[in-house]
């Protein structure tokens, strides 16, 4: 068998040890099984075995990488997020193809999504703002992982203090999007923008909470001062 292979059949073999798994089924709500490797088991474990791979060229790293996203399991695909972002500065703008795949591949639940745009794919909207605009025609997937993804990505670069004017662009776009987790998507990119833009980010809800979802809303202004907060919530 070859590398990618071996990993696979070694991350199922930890996974049978009661010890080194969880449910987080309870996180999802979408009435599927989600048990996994822990968090504890994987951290240390995708480390150990970058080592091994981290002096071959990036491009082959990436290869790698799909190979486990293939898998469709979430430690593999976890595996490959976290390699994808620990070759970050080797990323050109070619790679866009590659990662925009993935996203509307591999992701199939919010804590993929968001492992994939708040690391890997963030930081590649940073370091090539030029595709910003591809962020407009992801908000009209029939993939509502790719339309949260829209929102999500932008929360490194909020971080950084970027992306404030697209922020606001994408959550009009997003504003009455029917899917939960979308709302909770840009609800939590608001939520990171008012950090630094507390008050555009709280006329945006005042001039929009009519037309905004109750979830979106309250994840928007989770973390403003409570007069605010009573003043965005009052009908």
């Amino acid at each position: 068998m070859g590398f990618i292979e071996d990993l696979y059949v070694e991350l199922n073999q930890l996974a049978k040890n009661p010890a080194n798994v969880k449910d987080y089924s309870r996180f999802h709500k979408d009435g599927k099984k989600h048990i996994s490797l822990s968090s504890s088991v994987t951290k240390k474990l995708y480390a150990e075995k970058f080592k091994q791979v981290k002096h071959l060229d990036y491009k082959q790293i990436l290869v790698f990488c799909e190979k486990l996203l293939e898998y469709k399991e979430s430690s593999c695909r976890g595996m490959a997020f976290d390699w994808a972002f620990r070759i970050r500065k080797k990323y050109k703008k070619e790679d866009f193809s590659i990662f925009e795949k993935w996203l509307n591949k591999y992701v199939d639940t919010w804590g993929s999504c968001d492992d994939f745009c708040t690391h890997a794919l963030g930081y590649f909207l940073l370091e090539f703002p030029e595709f910003l605009p591809e962020l407009n025609r992801w908000t009209k997937s029939k993939n509502m992982w790719v339309r949260r993804a829209s929102a999500v990505i932008l929360i490194y670069g909020l971080r950084k203090n970027k992306f404030i004017d697209k922020t606001f662009e994408i959550a009009t776009i997003l504003l009455q999007d029917q899917e939960d987790l979308v709302q909770k998507g840009y609800g939590w990119m608001l939520k990171e923008a008012g950090n630094k833009y507390q008050k555009q980010v709280f006329d945006f809800v005042m001039k929009n909470k009519a037309k905004m979802s109750r979830t979106a809303l309250r994840y928007a202004i989770e973390k403003i001062p409570p007069n605010l907060k009573k003043a965005a919530m009052a009908r």
